[in-house]
């Protein structure tokens, strides 16, 4: 580049044969005296060495010469100043380019180098060449940077020594030698041209502020340093780091032309700070709506604190996306689990709180808590140190009075936690490599359509996705893999659990978990798990199961629908009622599992695929559809594959309501579960009353409370097998266990009857 061709900017100075008027012996401005009729310059028409040239006569301590005219110094720009000179007579000195900076308002620039380097002269009549190069930007190479302040100046040379020497100076050259500091690429703009420092002290932001500003659709270049950005810096063109930078934690740096990872890791040079950075930059850039993290892995060595990140933002409400790269956990005492123990009190008219918390202020936000009566993943929502009190994610069912609770704080990859609300965030093909060293994402305590889609959890610690409130409402988790650190453990030893919920509107879609203590834990109403495979085995003969699936809530309204549940089964509880006996309301109701596959082997007969565990009396079936499921055994039988977990309370069977469980096939399973139950007896003695029983496959414990028909299956006969027609009427809830129909006749009779009975009235 020639700034000279391409701004048509003439920087060469006349020559000395045209007039020694607007040479000066001072230091070039307007009104310093010049070598026109001065006494101690005279033009010299014709030297054997230079032909025209200025012989001056030293007179002054520092003997000045400067070009009166403004030479323009533009940024990006490096000019050369070159004279040549040879002593005649005199004590010889010493000679060297020399500058007056010149600012706005023509103003001199103080603080810049004005000198270059000195030539001493060692003889007469030898001529030396003497040059320096000037330009904006501090470079090697560059004699006297004179930063992005300086607009022109007034060139020449200094003369130095005793006085009385006879110098004699041929034309004076100005050159543009800007391409000697060009890279291989031209379309560069170095911010050092604009008077960038890198020694990260200086704060540069400004230089990069100018240098994206002239850059005019070519790329910024940073070259080797580090360059403190100590304000919020905002470029549009693309940049290119060879140097790094750094900048206080709430300052922000926007890169609106090239924002992706990739770039931001070269600007910081340290992966976890860039991606901090870069997402700081995200949720304040309303330019991108997505951050791409370029397939790069981010070495992580302690948990990302993603609130603190962002240190102007506690809440965000705009659709936002990280996509495309991974984490991977690094070895660090960081992570360690913290354990606290503390007495609080629970009371349940105040369902959400614990009271009196002694050392509240030691409890992170965020901790697991357990304790007697504390149902599963119950959390510190939120604290009040100065009250002395603990919200929670939810109810406690048991926990009346004062007691002494356990507070477990896992460490997070990354942590939301400290916002106080997070909207429309999403992650996408991003695996969380945690590598059995901590838990990969705890949610804000409030906000909605959190999405996770198409991710792999890897070896989570303890939890994969944690919600502490009701940051998961409308959560979006689809198409992606949990996989445990537990898998070499039996299934008692196991801990760890994929997903929780405590909102409604949860979506668990087309995912893949594989052996941790629970897939999900949901709460909440109106939930859809659709397609997953979750399987929790081992090869522990006749051992026992973890339930994959939890629903928790009386009142659930959600569809399990096509699942692979997988050496697991789904349980339905109502956990976190703070008054768990029933006295009010719809007790376990609406809730769906159709079209799902269910395989276990090497299980023990009372094994079952589907658990309700009532945690306190008087609850009872209210809606509950199971249709069109698979259940397979493999390698041994189970008795049945529903059933009332009784460790707590039992169902009230005597008020089952709108229960269908038809259209399922069994195998390997002894009872056929089914509600309307199609029963066919055959009598094969006459009587009047037949006694039809229910063969142990009404569900959940349920009475022949109702007689839907009941169809002859062939001729009744009498005792003298004369055919008669003829109706019974029915007696219900009859046998020991009241899951029996009794049919009444006119007289005896003989035969068979397909009977319809169902456990509700």
């Amino acid at each position: 580049m020639n700034k000279a061709i391409t701004d048509g900017i003439v920087f060469m100075p006349p020559a000395f044969a045209d007039g020694l008027g607007v040479w000066s012996s001072g230091d070039g401005t307007p009104g310093s005296p010049t070598y026109d009729g001065s006494g101690s310059g005279v033009f010299v028409p014709a030297d054997a060495d230079f032909g025209g040239c200025l012989e001056i006569f030293k007179t002054n301590v520092t003997q000045q010469l400067r070009y009166m005219g403004q030479t323009i110094l533009l940024p990006g720009c490096y000019l050369q100043v070159k004279a040549r000179v040879k002593a005649i007579s005199g004590p010889l000195p010493s000679v060297r380019i020399a500058g007056w900076a010149g600012g706005a308002g023509d103003a001199h620039v103080s603080g810049v180098v004005e000198q270059g380097p000195a030539t001493q002269l060692t003889g007469y009549g030898t001529v030396e060449e003497i040059t320096a190069i000037i330009g904006t930007g501090r470079r090697d190479g560059v004699d006297m940077s004179w930063g992005p302040t300086a607009l022109y100046g007034h060139f020449g040379l200094d003369i130095e020594g005793p006085n009385g020497a006879v110098v004699r100076v041929d034309d004076i050259e100005i050159t543009d030698i800007t391409s000697v500091f060009l890279r291989d690429m031209i379309g560069l703009v170095d911010v050092r041209d604009f008077g960038a420092i890198g020694d990260g002290v200086a704060d540069d932001a400004a230089a990069f502020e100018a240098a994206d500003q002239a850059a005019n659709g070519r790329r910024v270049y940073v070259p080797e340093g580090q360059f403190l950005l100590n304000q919020n810096t905002s470029l549009a063109s693309e940049v290119t780091f060879d140097g790094t930078v750094t900048m206080p934690d709430d300052r922000m740096l926007l890169l609106t032309k090239n924002f992706d990872l990739p770039t931001y890791i070269s600007a910081f040079g340290d992966e976890a700070l860039a991606f901090k950075k870069a997402f700081q930059a995200l949720l304040n850039n309303s330019d991108h709506e997505s951050l791409d993290m370029g397939g790069r892995k981010v070495a992580v060595s302690e948990p990302i604190d993603m609130q603190a990140a962002v240190p102007n933002r506690t809440s965000y409400a705009t659709r936002r996306v990280i996509r495309n790269g991974q984490f991977d956990v690094k070895s660090s005492s960081a992570w360690d689990t913290e354990t606290f123990t503390s007495v609080a009190t629970y009371d349940p008219i105040d369902p959400y709180k614990l009271t009196n918390v002694a050392n509240v202020a030691n409890i992170p936000v965020g901790s697991l808590i357990t304790g007697s009566g504390v149902g599963r993943e119950t959390y510190v929502r939120s604290k009040d140190d100065a009250a002395g009190e603990i919200t929670l994610n939810a109810p406690i069912y048991d926990a009346a009075g004062t007691q002494s609770f356990t507070f477990t704080a896992f460490k997070y990859l990354l942590d939301f936690s400290g916002f106080s609300s997070v909207q429309k965030f999403g992650m996408e093909d991003i695996e969380f490599q945690c590598n059995t060293r901590c838990s990969a994402i705890r949610l804000a305590p409030a906000g909605n359509t959190f999405v996770l889609k198409n991710c792999f959890i890897s070896r989570p610690l303890d939890r994969g996705v944690t919600s502490i409130g009701a940051g998961c409402q409308g959560m979006l988790i689809d198409g992606c893999q949990f996989l445990s650190s537990e898998e070499g453990l039996d299934v008692s030893q196991r801990s760890s659990i994929a997903v929780n919920s405590n909102a409604n509107d949860i979506k668990l879609r087309h995912n893949r978990a594989t052996r941790f203590h629970h897939f999900a834990v949901v709460g909440g109403d109106n939930n859809l798990v659709l397609g997953n495979h979750f399987f929790q085995g081992d090869s522990v003969p006749n051992g026992v199961r973890n339930a994959g699936l939890v629903m928790i809530g009386g009142y659930n309204s959600s569809s399990i629908a096509e699942n692979y549940v997988d050496n697991c089964f789904i349980q339905w509880t109502n956990e976190r009622d703070p008054s768990p006996d029933f006295t009010a309301g719809y007790s376990f109701s609406a809730l769906s599992v159709t079209d799902n596959i269910f395989y276990s082997s090497n299980v023990a007969p009372w094994f079952s695929y589907f658990v309700i565990r009532p945690y306190g009396s008087g609850h009872f079936l209210n809606g509950l559809t199971v249709t069109g499921n698979k259940f397979r055994v493999n390698a041994t039988n189970i008795d049945r594959v529903e059933r009332v977990d009784t460790t707590f309370a039992d169902l009230n069977n005597e008020r089952y309501v709108n229960v269908t469980f038809q259209n399922n096939t069994y195998h390997g399973i002894g009872a056929h579960t089914q509600n309307p139950l199609r029963v066919r007896h055959t009598q094969n003695s006459a009587s009047s009353a037949w006694t039809v029983g229910s063969q142990g496959q009404l569900p959940f414990g349920g009475k022949a409370r109702a007689c839907d028909a009941v169809v002859a299956f062939g001729p009744l006969r009498t005792v003298l097998n004369t055919t008669r027609y003829t109706a019974p009427y029915a007696e219900v809830r009859q046998g020991t266990n009241q899951d029996a129909i009794r049919l009444r006749w006119g007289e005896s009779l003989k035969g068979s009857a397909w009977v319809t009975m169902r456990v509700e009235n």
